[in-house]
């Protein structure tokens, strides 16, 4: 399967609602070991003038990543997924994700390129609450191994 550059320029039609809830919030909080009260006790979340608990500043990334499985299918671009590793990411907030958010995400592919033997793929996430306000814009790089990179049978 060869990565198809013409693919660049293509936007996705927006992912279902993904529901912010406190519990998810504090999951991730725990999963990425960061400790800050204002993303599990909604009262350090409201001193701050929050109207409930934040997300930490990477969580976008799974909403993302959900919104792709999906929309798109990797093969109609001809990248194969089966030993991805994360290349890259960059935020750029409106507002911070907060418990209570439903977050609507649109992709669009902003890059396809083959770079040292391997497929390169750059995304764009628009990320906006149900009310249609933006939230946060992600960028996303993603890089293709071979089954020999990936430790699998070559």
């Amino acid at each position: 399967m060869a990565l198809d550059p013409g693919c660049v320029g293509k936007t996705y039609p927006p992912a279902r609602p993904y529901p912010v809830e406190p519990e998810t919030i504090r999951r991730f909080a725990t999963a990425v070991g960061d400790p800050a009260p204002v993303y599990t006790d909604p009262a350090a979340a409201r001193a701050l003038g929050h109207p409930d608990v934040l997300a930490p500043p990477t969580f976008p990334f799974p909403v993302v990543m959900r919104a792709l499985d999906e929309v798109f299918r990797y093969e109609d671009i001809g990248f194969d997924p089966t030993y991805l590793i994360h290349g890259g990411q960059r935020f750029e907030y409106a507002r911070p994700v907060r418990a209570g958010d439903r977050l609507v995400t649109t992709v669009e592919i902003t890059g396809a390129r083959r770079l040292r033997g391997r497929d390169v793929l750059t995304l764009r996430a628009d990320l906006a609450d149900a009310g249609g306000e933006h939230v946060v814009t992600a960028e996303l790089t993603l890089v293709a191994l071979s089954a020999v990179d990936g430790g699998g049978k070559a």
